[in-house]
């Protein structure tokens, strides 16, 4: 099949399957998150194939010689208008091919679209099969949980390992500095020596490779190499315009050398007077003689002589400090590297508030919670049997979603009460009792009602103290052992007579309490 013509005819029905199986697997609604990533990572794939048709086909009609070629091959001269041998032996060959190559617009070279089809006739079946495979949840960590969290431990330890930071943030702490891109630029807040020192250049180049690395992954619809590009032409138009600040390195001017060259001196232009060390000019700026040779400079029209020594010498500013040279062109890559990073940072602040809300849910947990949050999550998803079943899975599902961003406590009813009487109770004030060890309780009511409880009568019994009134409100134990003491100074024994309060029983079901207990066993009663 060496005809050009019949090569762009079999490129563009190609170009109409890969639309064709693209809209069908994007116009199917995904209820999950997996299965979203999952439908997205398959249209890029089909896009880029579909790309690469374009441009080949693109080629082909630019080869106006081959196609210019090819026509007047297949026409008939122009003597002999009927003469369309040449035409037919050609449909001939092209008709003898697909005969005995009935798949080869699909199944002979691309089998992946083959594929596609067959799931599209299929209505859907090879979900299942496509479940217990799945390629692209090899793509993240674990951390990363299919796409819905960073992962940026690696690079807080770099950020805690960089010179001059100061104080060292927690993760936290570091996703709210992250969090702070969106209205100024990342990492603003550490000092000029740190930003412009190599490992913060090192540092900021793994947070872009990361961010950008994540985005593909998680995002593949988004085009995110033009964007940078975008933004990377942005960056060049502020740099050159000094629209871009912070990046200056200050670099103080040498001192010239005096007239033997073998020293360095510093020369002053109002006194005519070369001076050897900064410090010793520094003292003389305060001198009369300085202050009056500088009223006379000004009042003076005339130049004031060069320095006698013939070296270009940059005059120290009106504070006595020398003139420093600006340069900041060193820093453009770090700089750009900043700007490109506050931009997919500020792409990317729902999964920041996503990722820190996370961190902060896994830190409340327990061990055993974390490993059972671990095992659910290893649970493939129940296969619904028919599309309808799906359906009111999914509204039931709806349905018992309850919006609770305040996390307030749930009702009679199962949903939460109102705000209102949330505050009114109390419920978020917190009240710890140490005899319990340390829990809390939230809510003067569950607080007053927890000492007639379980908890905290086991707590009294380990300290060798009765539950009683008078240890009511006690919550420290340093308070309550101070008080039993107090009680016993004032000769309230009863307080402590545990043998009259504690009863047992015999193996008869007689109760009895401790003190007649002993002395019914004593004398072989019991």
């Amino acid at each position: 099949m060496d005809s050009i013509i019949e090569v762009q005819r079999h490129t563009h029905e190609e170009i109409e399957h890969f639309e064709r199986a693209l809209y069908t697997i994007l116009s199917k609604p995904q209820p999950t998150h997996e299965s979203r990533l999952q439908v997205e990572h398959k249209a890029c794939n089909l896009l880029d194939r579909l790309c690469s048709r374009l441009v080949a086909l693109n080629n082909l009609y630019e080869d106006q010689d081959t196609r210019k070629t090819e026509i007047d091959a297949i026409s008939a001269p122009p003597n002999q208008q009927n003469d369309l041998s040449t035409f037919y032996a050609r449909l001939g060959k092209i008709q003898e091919h697909y005969a005995k190559y009935p798949d080869a617009l699909v199944g002979g070279f691309e089998p992946e679209l083959a594929a596609f089809l067959d799931e599209e006739q299929d209505g859907g079946a090879g979900d299942e099969e496509y479940e217990d495979d799945d390629p692209v949840a090899l793509l993240f960590s674990g951390e990363e949980s299919y796409g819905k969290y960073l992962d940026l431990y690696t690079n807080h330890a770099a950020y805690n390992n960089l010179k001059n930071i100061g104080k060292r943030l927690g993760y936290l702490q570091y996703l709210d500095a992250l969090l702070a891109a969106q209205t100024e630029p990342v990492h603003s807040e550490l000092p000029k020596e740190c930003r412009l020192a190599k490992d913060y250049e090192l540092y900021i180049k793994a947070l872009h490779a990361y961010l950008i690395s994540f985005i593909k992954r998680a995002q593949p619809l988004v085009d995110i190499e033009s964007q940078q590009r975008e933004a990377e032409a942005e960056f060049v138009k502020k740099w050159e315009a000094g629209e871009i600040e912070g990046w200056e390195e200050e670099r103080p001017s040498k001192p010239a050398a005096n007239g033997d060259g073998n020293g360095e001196g510093i020369w002053c232009a109002a006194c005519q007077k070369m001076y050897s060390r900064q410090t010793v000019y520094d003292a003389h700026l305060t001198s009369r003689k300085h202050i009056k040779a500088t009223q006379k400079q000004a009042t003076n029209a005339e130049q004031p002589p060069p320095n006698p020594n013939g070296t270009a010498q940059s005059s120290p500013n009106h504070d006595g400090h020398d003139t420093t040279q600006l340069d900041k062109s060193k820093h453009r890559t770090t700089a750009m590297l900043t700007y490109l990073t506050t931009q997919l940072l500020a792409s990317l602040a729902s999964v920041l508030n996503e990722t820190k809300s996370n961190v902060e849910r896994r830190f409340s947990l327990t061990a055993r919670e974390r490993e059972q949050e671990l095992l659910e999550q290893s649970k493939p998803p129940p296969v619904s049997a028919t599309p309808a079943n799906g359906d009111a899975a999914e509204e039931e599902e709806e349905e018992e979603r309850i919006y609770n961003p305040l996390k307030l406590p749930l009702g009679w009813d199962g949903k939460p009460i109102p705000y209102w009487l949330y505050k009114l109770h109390g419920l978020g004030v917190e009240y710890r009792c140490e005899i319990c060890s340390d829990h809390v309780y939230m809510g003067r009511k569950n607080f007053d009602r927890h000492f007639q409880e379980s908890r905290h009568a086991f707590g009294m019994r380990a300290l060798g103290l009765p539950n009683t009134k008078h240890f009511h409100e006690i919550t420290r134990i340093e308070d309550a052992l101070a008080l039993a003491e107090k009680l016993k100074r004032e000769g309230r024994h009863e307080i402590f007579e545990q043998e009259t309060m504690e009863e047992l029983e015999d193996e008869e079901g007689n109760v009895y309490n401790r003190k007649t207990y002993e002395d019914l066993k004593k004398q072989g009663l019991i």
